[in-house]
């Protein structure tokens, strides 16, 4: 009996307990806590909202928003939203600081610290440090402006840079500087206020060597000075244009030539002569060969001067004959036989024939006047009649005798402007001109003269 008493009060006992819990959660608030965007239901008895973020442990900071408010009352279905502000490290003037903050601007922030700044510093957001503290969300670096004075070329201008050093303040400035432009102080050097800059400026020279063009800049004055520097070496009769002591300007363009000389043997034929030899043994009037001709060999040695590959002058230093030429000689005949020829006025002796254009004249042809005093005279002072011809005294002497077909016995008595070579004019009276216009032999009848031309024209 006292057994089953005790079960009975262990059962009242358990129901009571029962009953209180189901009472206590009947009676909790439900709400919606969201942290950072993250949401969750939490049910409640605590009356209000500072109250419930006290009982859940969360510790917030006065830079972070709440909403609703701390003594907001608890109702169900109401919604708390936390926004945590995260760390942020400020460095300025060399000093950190960190703060907490939400998603405002660099600048707002820096106001909120109460930094002035002024219109040529700069702002950088840089990525957060391993040493920053955890959710660190970003680095501010404020970096001052200095002036400075930079002299460029010439140029003096003052400068306001943030930048660490003088080579980074003249990138920043847009200062385009080449590797053999030289920058005082050097480009390393930290960057303060009142720093004065000084850049010396290269100037472009090109130069043309070997095929190649070679574009550089360069502090040197000389050209031999630049070519020094590019390792450009100038052998035996090398040159270049400018020459190595000329001085450089902005731009020039150098010409290397290389220079080489090489003397070249050449032979040439020697024309050879021809020349008259007389033949004692050969008829007169005929011609023939008595030694060829050959011709000889001149020898010249000429030296080549080559620029580039390129021969630029021939100099002829020596020549020599080597071999002599030999004459072509050419015999013309100096003999002379006596024959005699059948004519209408009986046989005559002659020693030479020519071959002639015969043309004819009388005195009234010559256009002398005839109130003249030489008018009807010849060269020789004659009186101008049939029988008188006019010859080239070359080819027949005056005072010849000679006959002509069709004509008769002539005597070379007169010459003629016209009457040039082997052309003969035979005179008449004016009462029997003919006209005459023909080629014909022409017989020089004997004596044979002393003087004799051989090689009549």
């Amino acid at each position: 009996m006292n057994w089953l008493t005790k079960l009975l009060g262990l059962m009242l006992g358990g129901l009571a307990i029962l009953a209180l819990a189901v009472g206590y959660r009947a009676t909790l608030t439900p709400v919606t806590l969201t942290i950072d965007g993250e949401s969750r239901v939490v049910r409640t008895h605590q009356p209000t909202v500072e109250l419930l973020i006290a009982d859940l442990g969360l510790s917030l900071r006065p830079e972070d928003h709440l909403s609703p408010r701390f003594d907001t009352a608890l109702t169900p279905g109401l919604e708390i939203q936390i926004a945590r502000a995260k760390p942020v490290v400020v460095v300025v003037d060399g000093r950190e600081r960190q703060i907490y903050a939400h998603q405002e601007s660099p600048a707002d922030l820096l106001a909120q610290l109460g930094m002035q700044l002024d219109s040529h510093d700069t702002i950088q957001i840089r990525p957060a440090l391993a040493t920053d503290p955890p959710e660190t969300r970003f680095r501010i670096v404020v970096e001052r402006a200095v002036q400075i004075i930079l002299e460029d070329g010439g140029v003096r201008a003052t400068l306001y840079s943030s930048a660490a050093t003088v080579g980074a303040a003249l990138y920043q400035a847009g200062i385009r500087l080449y590797r053999a432009d030289r920058v005082y102080p050097d480009p390393a050097t930290p960057l303060q206020n009142g720093l004065h800059i000084r850049t010396e400026r290269s100037i472009p020279v090109s130069v043309h060597v070997d095929g190649h063009v070679l574009r550089t800049r360069t502090q040197r004055s000389r050209v031999g000075e630049v070519l020094a520097d590019l390792g450009v070496t100038l052998n035996g009769q090398d040159d270049t244009l400018p020459s190595l002591g000329a001085p450089l300007s902005d731009g020039d363009e150098i010409r290397v030539y290389r220079v080489t000389e090489s003397v070249i043997v050449e032979q040439s034929p020697i024309p050879f002569n021809s020349v008259w030899q007389a033949d004692p043994d050969s008829e007169i009037d005929t011609q023939s060969l008595l030694q060829e001709g050959e011709p000889g060999v001149l020898e010249r040695r000429i030296r080549l001067r080559y620029e580039d590959g390129q021969v630029v002058e021939r100099r002829v230093e020596g020549e020599s004959v080597v071999l002599a030429p030999v004459n072509r000689v050419m015999g013309y005949g100096t003999k002379i036989i006596i024959r005699q020829l059948a004519t209408e006025s009986g046989t005559v002796e002659y020693w030479r024939v020519f071959r002639m254009l015969a043309t004819s004249y009388s005195a009234s042809m010559v256009g002398i006047s005839s109130s003249s005093p030489y008018s009807g005279r010849t060269a020789t002072g004659m009186t101008m009649r049939y029988g008188i011809v006019a010859v080239d005294p070359r080819v027949i002497p005056l005072r010849t005798e000679v006959y002509v077909p069709g004509y008769g016995i002539g005597y070379a008595g007169d010459t003629g402007g016209a009457i040039k070579g082997k052309r003969i004019d035979l005179g008449y009276d004016d009462s029997n001109l003919q006209l005459w216009y023909r080629w014909v032999d022409v017989y020089l009848l004997t004596p044979v003269p002393a003087n004799i031309n051989y090689l009549s024209p």
